[in-house]
């Protein structure tokens, strides 16, 4: 089965606003719902599971209702960081009798414009490789600093990719992943695919991701999200 684990476990203090940023409204919709039915609509994911955020699981569920999201089958509760939500979820979806060679796609709630090709690729290079990491290549110069204000280093763009989610593993890999970085003492690797470079031995396939997949962050991220929803190509464009 694929299995979709969106993590929702946050509570979006940079965006600064009243409620968590993954139920703020877009277009009559919450951000999360709006994630949630690029999967809904991916005829290769089986069920859809969320790590929630404490105390908004019947708010989720309602909406999920609301938005006829039918693949919703799991709510999981959020943890303190990003990794331990993650480890909520997979072993959730463990406990729930998923079995470890089952696709799980972990993505964020807040990266609601996710193509469809985005997934069928994700599941395709994770079935091939084992482990599918969404990724683009950096355009940017890339200057290093330690206080923020100030460089005299650059690092070449060449070989740097810049991740995105999904990043999807079969699910006994990443329980093995949380298992053994358990036993190193990594706690608190800001992702999926931090925490199998932090474990090491594994190597990581990348799956081509689009600009248009962003996360949303900010208030200025939030005008982005809108913007994108409601432009299309160009015809006259190639």
């Amino acid at each position: 089965m694929n299995i979709a684990l969106i993590i929702a476990g946050g509570s979006g203090n940079r965006m600064g606003q009243d409620i968590p940023k993954q139920f703020m409204h877009v277009d009559g919709c919450p951000i999360i719902i709006h994630t949630m039915l690029c999967f809904q609509s991916h005829p290769d994911i089986d069920a859809i599971a969320v790590v929630c955020l404490n105390g908004w699981d019947t708010v989720l569920q309602a909406y999920a209702n609301q938005f006829n999201v039918t693949k919703l089958k799991h709510i999981f509760p959020g943890g303190e960081t990003g990794m331990e939500s993650i480890h909520n979820g997979i072993y959730g979806l463990r406990e729930a009798g998923y079995n470890d060679d089952d696709l799980v796609l972990i993505h964020d709630s807040v990266r609601p414009l996710l193509s469809q090709d985005i997934i069928s690729s994700n599941i395709a290079i994770c079935k091939a490789f084992g482990y599918a990491i969404t990724g683009i290549k950096c355009r940017e110069a890339i200057l290093e600093s330690e206080d923020g204000f100030s460089s005299t280093t650059s690092i070449p763009r060449d070989r740097l990719i810049r991740t995105q989610t999904p990043q999807t593993f079969r699910l006994g890999n990443i329980i093995s992943l949380h298992e053994e970085a358990k036993r190193m003492g990594i706690t608190n690797s800001v992702a999926s695919c931090t925490l199998t470079a932090e474990v090491g031995g594994r190597e990581m396939h990348i799956v081509p991701g689009s600009e248009k997949n962003i996360k949303i962050t900010t208030v200025e991220d939030l005008e982005i999200l809108k913007a994108l929803m409601h432009v299309g190509k160009e015809g006259w464009l190639k």
